[in-house]
Order: C-alpha cells, then structure tokens, then sequence
C-alpha cells in the first residue's frame, strides 16, 4: 500500500491539480482566521474548512490517473487495492496540511485560559475528524458512484455542507467543541467524534472499494 501511495502522490504532485484545494485552504485561512483571536475559534474555523478541502482531494486522486495506467495498477494489486490507495493519498495530504495549520494557529492564537499542548490535541482531533469525514464525502460523490465531473461537484459540495451542519455528524461535533470551548476558554478534546469520523471514513471506503468492483 505504501508503494501504491507513493505512486498516487507523485501523480497529484505532478500534474498540478492539489493546487487549486490548496490554495483555496490556505485564502480561506487567511481571510476567516486574524492574528491574536481566541486560539479555539481558529482552530474550529480551520478544521471546518478542511473538510471540504478532504473531499476536493480524495475526489482529484481518485479521477486523475489515466485510463490505461489504472489498468496496469488494477492487474498487479487488484481492483479494490488500487482504489483504496487513491482514496488513501486524497486523504492523508489534507491531514497533513491540517496538522500544520493547527500547530500555525496555536503558535499564533490568543492562549489566553488555554494551555498550549490542550489547545493543539482539540485541535489535531478536530482536523482529524474533519478530514475523516471529508473523505468519506469525496469517495461517495466520486468513482465508481458518480463519474461525471459535473455531479460530482454537486455532490461535494451539498455533501460537505451537510457534514458540517448535520446533527450527529463527527465534524460537527469536533467543530461545536471547539467553538464551545472558545466561549469559555475551556479545551475539551473531541476523542468522540475523531473516532467516529474515522469508522465513517472507513465505512465509506469499504462501500467504495466494494461498488467498484461491480461498477467499474
């Protein structure tokens, strides 16, 4: 699997198109978030705006590879392999891009009432449930559910406002606690909700990994 998304990487790095989610993160951070505000406001605003980010990626990884490249990777590790280690790579570069902003945020937030290391943990669960569900979002509006690039986009962007305002959605919680916790001044990790975006990131790849082996 490693090799796999080391292959998928070097595709998207390549052909350019992390560009535009990237970009997009990094203008919606610095419009949404000003120096010297509460440290968990910013974080909350951060980490809601990945998730849509997460989707935009996993959706790229999962399209960009050409025709007859996929047929070679599906013949040598399997169809539902291939498409994992897609869903894999569109995921794991928004986390890591997350990660970094969290630690950007907290250096730069206004601490005051919070302890440092308390605001980076709800701070990291929060991205981590963020961009859980963000890919859970990108592979169902996807392949092999949705090919046409056209509803696909729809499907994006109706499913990431969805997993922000939803009750019970895992990014909505994360995002609530932190905002919560901005008001008054008190971190309150969201372990809950990290792990349940996490079951419902691997939920959605294994429905994925399964309709494309019938779909595809």
């Amino acid at each position: 699997m490693t090799a796999l998304v080391r292959y998928h990487s070097g595709l998207l790095l390549r052909s350019q198109r992390w560009l535009a989610p990237f970009l997009a993160y990094a203008a919606l951070l610095g419009v949404g978030i000003t120096l010297g505000e509460p440290v968990l406001g910013a974080l909350g605003f951060a980490a809601a705006v990945l998730l849509p980010v997460t989707a935009w990626s996993v959706r790229i990884c999962l399209s960009q590879e050409p025709p007859a490249a996929r047929s070679v990777v599906v013949a040598a590790v399997g169809r539902g392999r291939a498409h994992l280690a897609a869903l894999l790579t569109g995921a794991l570069w928004p986390l890591l891009v997350g990660v970094c902003a969290v630690l950007l945020v907290t250096v730069t937030g206004d601490r005051r009432g919070v302890g440092a290391a308390a605001a980076t943990v709800a701070g990291l669960l929060a991205v981590l449930a963020c961009a859980a569900t963000g890919a859970a979002v990108g592979a169902l509006a996807s392949r092999p559910f949705l090919s046409a690039p056209g509803w696909s986009a729809v499907a994006l962007v109706f499913g990431s406002l969805l997993a922000l305002v939803t009750t019970g959605s895992p990014a909505k919680h994360a995002v609530a606690a932190l905002v919560t916790g901005a008001r008054t001044a008190t971190a309150d990790p969201p372990w809950l909700a990290g792990g349940g975006a996490l079951l419902l990131a691997a939920g959605a790849a294994l429905l994925a990994r399964a309709a494309t082996a019938r779909l595809e």
